[in-house]
């Protein structure tokens, strides 16, 4: 790893420390636009208001820090690097403004944030060729050879996988850590074949969230809100993207298997609410596996304190973080076989449906309502505590 890759992560992290501090001491004045005062909703847990415009401190952080480090950079620094991600960058806007507005507005749909993700995939295929055109799946990589439907696909990819580390953002500390680990992954990879522009992008992305873990974690102090979810999870997506686009020996379900997580949420949460509960797709429930998590694990393993009212929201991200590290550091090391990698994909789903399975079942729980935890049923929506 050059000086480059780790200055650059360095820097992300202290300004986006830095403006997010600045974001929390400054709340009072804008309070009334940034704080997320609902706390009834299906999906919320937590109980004071905080604000929820986290994503304004990691994209400083990108940006800001780009910026910086050019300045102070040594000459040896490859200007391409630099260049190619003030590019993405640009290309992320469409994605982080529409997430931002709705954090202010509470009036973006999901269907206008996924299209405005989409266009700035489609951004990022015109101006750096982050563009799929195999995915090691029979047929399909003959239609990719059409350019006009693999821009179409790496939009849908981009977009898709950016909703999914929104999904995911539920609980303090859950998609941060969830955004580290995969891009220390996909860094790693990059490393492994000499690819110095998608380890500057991971260290830039840990960097920055890093800088924002800081305040959310474990204490809830700020969210990332809609506007940092959809910037980030368009950063590691396109992390993704370019490391196959770059490196050709990189195999698709290597790929897949450092990001299965949040993807395997995302798509069975479409499945789940299409399928069994028979409502949108969009529509919000308590029923994801870190809701699941919170109710039957850390109810029962961490206790309710009036000092730390944090705890338990903080516990959520104990349970899966080092369960996302182990499989991303196995796909990492074991992963540039695309058998292997594909065996890896399907174990991890095999897990997470057994997990779910026994979660929502109420396996893995206190017995009795008299625990406080309220049953939980895969066809109908539950309210979160």
């Amino acid at each position: 790893m050059s000086e480059f890759q780790l200055g650059i992560g360095l820097t992300a992290l202290a300004v986006s420390f830095t403006v997010c501090l600045l974001i929390v001491l400054s709340q009072k004045w804008h309070g009334k636009l940034s704080h997320d005062h609902d706390l009834d909703g299906v999906q919320k847990v937590h109980t004071t208001a905080v604000p929820r415009i986290g994503g304004i401190g990691v994209f400083s952080g990108v940006a800001f820090g780009l910026v910086l480090f050019q300045m102070l950079a040594p000459a040896d620094v490859n200007p391409l690097h630099v260049s190619d991600i003030a590019l993405l960058l640009a290309a992320s806007l469409p994605a982080f403004l529409a997430g931002l507005i709705e954090d202010f507005t509470k009036r973006v749909s999901v269907r206008v944030r996924l299209v405005a993700t989409a266009m700035s995939a489609m951004i990022a295929s015109a101006a750096l060729g982050a563009t799929v055109t195999e995915l090691d799946l029979w047929g399909v990589d003959t239609l990719l050879a059409f350019m006009p439907f693999a821009i179409l696909v790496t939009a849908v990819v981009v977009s898709g996988g950016s909703n999914a580390i929104n999904i995911i953002d539920g609980f303090n500390g859950l998609s941060g850590s969830t955004i580290v680990i995969m891009s220390a992954g996909f860094a790693a990879v990059g490393l492994q074949y000499g690819d110095h522009l998608v380890v500057a992008l991971g260290m830039l992305c840990m960097g920055t969230t890093l800088g924002f873990l800081m305040l959310n974690y474990p204490f809830g102090k700020l969210f990332l809100g809609d506007g940092g979810a959809y910037f980030l999870g368009f950063l590691v997506s396109e992390m993704a993207v370019l490391l196959l686009v770059r490196n050709t020996q990189v195999n698709a379900w290597q790929v897949l298997a450092i990001c299965a997580y949040p993807v395997i949420e995302v798509l069975f949460s479409m499945y789940r609410r299409r399928v069994i509960q028979k409502v949108s797709p969009g529509a919000p429930d308590a029923l994801h596996l870190h809701t699941l998590v919170y109710r039957r694990l850390v109810f029962k393993h961490v206790r309710r304190d009036a000092a730390r009212p944090w705890n338990r929201n903080a516990g959520v991200a104990c349970f899966i973080a080092p369960a996302v590290a182990l499989c991303v550091t196995v796909s990492v090391l074991a992963g540039d076989s695309a058998p292997v990698s594909l065996a890896i994909v399907a174990a991890q789903l095999a897990l997470y449906v057994l997990v779910y399975g026994r979660l929502v079942r109420g396996r893995w729980r206190l017995a009795g309502r008299a625990a406080g935890i309220p049953a939980v049923s895969a066809g109908a929506e539950a309210s979160s505590s």
